[in-house]
């Protein structure tokens, strides 16, 4: 049987009329005509290049991929660590199984030991005469500003203390939502227990803590409704569904669950369909007329700077307390 021909796409035949790369290019009549000119695409043709470029992005697009993930794992790892008892966390944890007495001692000795760890040693600025206001009302404008630029989380929200007539102090987070030369403002239910606490006692303090500049602003005085007008324009630029939230919540009084609070809602979403909501007759704001300012800026070794304004007849009072 005759042997059968190769066929031209199997075997790779020589070009004798294109002389190898690199190789001196000679005419028919002996003279030299140049070297041929490697092709600068060549190497993208190579297929062991193109596989290995191809792992390397599938590696990259991978890694991108799987990163966050990475991280909340670790984030949970870190999580499950803190949330162990402190004896087992610091490695004096015996592998028994055995229930530890739960005493009031045993409960200190697992948790005490990390919250006497945690301290910040404060160095981001100082306070000092020179730089601060003669007038409270302006530096405090001035620390707000530099809250508000620093991105700090809700930079107006004030713990309000308050104390009933049986001398009871008590305290809550809200916001300030208005500051003159007379004081600064915030808006409330006045039936709420600060509301009430409020007519018994019109003295209350409140206080504004920056962590993330490591500052804080004490205010002391006697607070006093504002006007209804005043309190009227606050509550027509709050939106429409804080407006109703007014009318829904009875603030601080015991309600049967959540679904009250929902069926509230709906009623005086459709009352007040068509029209613009009113300002609630038990619901305004107040202004607390300061008598004492203080301003808090931390520094190294527990040695803050504090400077405190006090309200006379004549004007303002500036001194320098110990920290």
């Amino acid at each position: 049987m005759p042997a059968i021909a190769p066929r031209l796409r199997d075997v790779s035949l020589p070009n004798p009329a294109q002389p190898p790369i690199g190789k001196t290019e000679i005419s028919t009549d002996g003279k030299v005509m140049g070297r041929r000119k490697h092709n600068p695409l060549w190497v993208w043709r190579d297929l062991r290049v193109l596989k290995a470029v191809g792992w390397i992005g599938r590696i990259l697009i991978e890694f991108v991929m799987i990163a966050p993930l990475l991280q909340s794992f670790f984030k949970a790892v870190r999580r499950a660590g803190r949330c162990l008892p402190y004896r087992e966390r610091n490695g004096c944890y015996d592998g028994s199984d055995e229930p530890v007495e739960d005493t009031p001692y045993n409960r200190s000795i697992m948790t005490l030991p990390s919250l006497a760890d945690l301290r910040r040693d404060y160095k981001l600025a100082s306070l000092s005469e020179s730089d601060a206001d003669a007038d409270p009302f302006r530096q405090f404008q001035c620390w707000l500003e530099q809250a508000v630029t620093a991105q700090v989380v809700e930079p107006n929200a004030m713990t309000l203390a308050t104390v009933n007539d049986d001398d009871q102090p008590s305290a809550r987070v809200v916001l300030l939502k208005g500051l003159d030369d007379r004081g600064f403002m915030f808006y409330t239910n006045y039936a709420s227990q600060k509301g009430n606490e409020l007519a018994e006692n019109p003295k209350a303090a409140v206080c504004f803590y920056w962590g993330d500049l490591e500052r804080q602003v004490r205010v002391e005085g006697t607070t006093e409704r504002v006007t209804r007008e005043e309190s009227a324009d606050y509550f027509h630029v709050r939106p429409r569904k804080s407006q109703l939230a007014a009318w829904v919540s009875q603030q601080s009084s015991v309600i049967s669950g959540r679904d009250e609070l929902e069926q509230r809602m709906a009623f005086r979403e459709q009352e007040f369909a068509d029209n613009e909501v009113p300002l609630p007759p038990y619901w305004g704001g107040y202004r607390l007329l300061p008598s004492r300012i203080e301003f808090w800026q931390g520094r190294r070794s527990r040695l803050h700077d504090r400077l405190l304004y006090t309200r006379d007849e004549s004007g303002w009072t500036r001194v320098r307390l110990a920290p």
